[in-house]
């Protein structure tokens, strides 16, 4: 099990990513939820319980395993590398690291080996 963190999470594909990990029977062993300053505060019902939502700019990221990104390439770029230090992978859904050549860009059934060869992010080509 995993501790996963959804950025991006009020948006439209936040909440999708949220659907999907209920769908598809994830079972994560913790589950944050990270968005602006407007969402922050707010209470999101989940299977795992209710997740209050947490601002992004000043959320902590330790102990997170996962996280996964769709809150805009700017705070891609602002916040991603910052999750990937404190040990998270990052899943990117932006644009800011899909020209990166240090990050790669992973097309699912396509060339799943390259995740290998990440340094903490991982890009994905679109939503």
């Amino acid at each position: 099990m995993a501790r996963i963190a959804i950025v991006g999470a009020t948006g439209a594909v936040g909440t999708t990513m949220l659907d999907i990990l209920t769908e598809r029977g994830h079972e994560p062993s913790e589950l944050r939820l990270m968005a602006s300053s407007r969402s922050a505060g707010r209470v999101v019902p989940t299977k795992w319980g209710d997740v209050t939502i947490e601002d992004l700019a000043t959320a902590d990221p330790a102990g997170i395993d996962i996280a996964l990104f769709s809150a805009g390439g700017g705070r891609s770029k602002e916040c991603g590398p910052s999750f990937a230090s404190a040990g998270a992978v990052v899943v990117d859904n932006s644009s800011a690291f899909r020209m990166d050549e240090s990050v790669p860009l992973i097309v699912a059934q396509v060339n799943d080996h390259a995740v290998a060869a990440h340094n903490g992010i991982i890009a994905n080509p679109n939503c």
